[in-house]
């Protein structure tokens, strides 16, 4: 889709971090923007910020709840026609050992980045077909191509998130939809408030999440991870441009592949996991 110009896109989790980058990126590409968030507050500031760079609709969404995101896309559609990129990039994470993790922190990581993700695919994916052109993309994580100790819940999500494209570009294949295309994003540190999600963390869940991020100086060990990453500017450019060349893995890192061949490298010659996903 080398011509993005008056095409309509949709992006979950759009009121901060890669979502709101992406929001920005399609309206200055001449996109219509739909962004959807589950913070009202934070979307309204979003939207019109975006707003000042092309046209936008802002629409409150809690991606793991399956109807309303069949009402985002009815949303889109009611407005501008059509849907030509979906980005289903709403994400939260949680940490620690994976044994500790309660049903609700399953629950509320894998409700948003896993059924967000499936919620997604299921409901724009036919209108996509239908119209013979559009562009589907996936927010994983090298964490999905890698297996980091002490964030299981959000691995188990990611890994998840990539195989589901995987297969998703393969069954398009299938029945000849070639005109749909699939990219799935796996940046590694990027400057967003990913260490903050649990400030989204639902009310009903019972109890607090199993390992806050503030035990043992967590939460600020991965804030400086994360302030020394890339910018979400600079991962939504890269988004922009795989969708304008079909290219389906979109590698933000180049520098840290050495973990993920690392990893196959392990599998293939039956050798323990190293850990931190790093070569031995």
């Amino acid at each position: 889709m080398q011509d993005l110009s008056n095409k309509v896109a949709v992006v979950t989790g759009a009121a901060s971090g890669i979502g709101l980058a992406l929001s920005r990126a399609f309206a200055v590409a001449g996109m219509k923007v739909v962004m959807a968030d589950i913070e009202p507050g934070a979307l309204d500031v979003a939207a019109a910020a975006v707003a000042l760079e092309g046209e936008v609709l802002s629409f409150r969404c809690d991606v793991s709840d399956p109807a309303q995101v069949d009402a985002l896309r009815d949303a889109a559609v009611h407005r501008f026609g059509t849907v030509h990129v979906v980005c289903n990039n709403a994400g939260v994470s949680a940490g620690g050992p994976v044994w500790i993790h309660t049903p609700e922190d399953w629950e509320w990581v894998l409700g948003v980045n896993l059924y967000g993700v499936i919620n997604g695919v299921r409901s724009f994916t036919p209108l996509m077909i239908e119209q013979g052109e559009g562009h589907i993309v996936n927010t994983s994580s090298m964490a999905g191509l890698t297996s980091p100790p002490f964030m299981g819940v959000y691995n188990v999500s990611k890994h998840a998130v990539v195989t589901l494209s995987e297969t998703l570009f393969g069954d398009l294949q299938m029945v000849g939809a070639g005109g749909v295309g699939v990219s799935v994003l796996c940046p590694g540190w990027v400057q967003t408030r990913i260490h903050e999600a649990d400030r989204n963390r639902p009310a009903a869940a019972e109890g607090p999440p199993a390992l806050s991020l503030d035990d043992g100086g967590l939460r600020d060990f991965v804030a400086q991870l994360i302030n020394s990453g890339i910018t979400p500017g600079a991962v939504a450019d890269m988004v922009v441009e795989a969708i304008r060349e079909r290219r389906f893995y979109v590698l933000t890192h180049p520098d840290w592949m050495p973990m993920v061949s690392g990893r196959v490298d392990h599998i293939v010659n039956d050798e323990d996991p190293t850990v931190a996903g790093l070569p031995s």
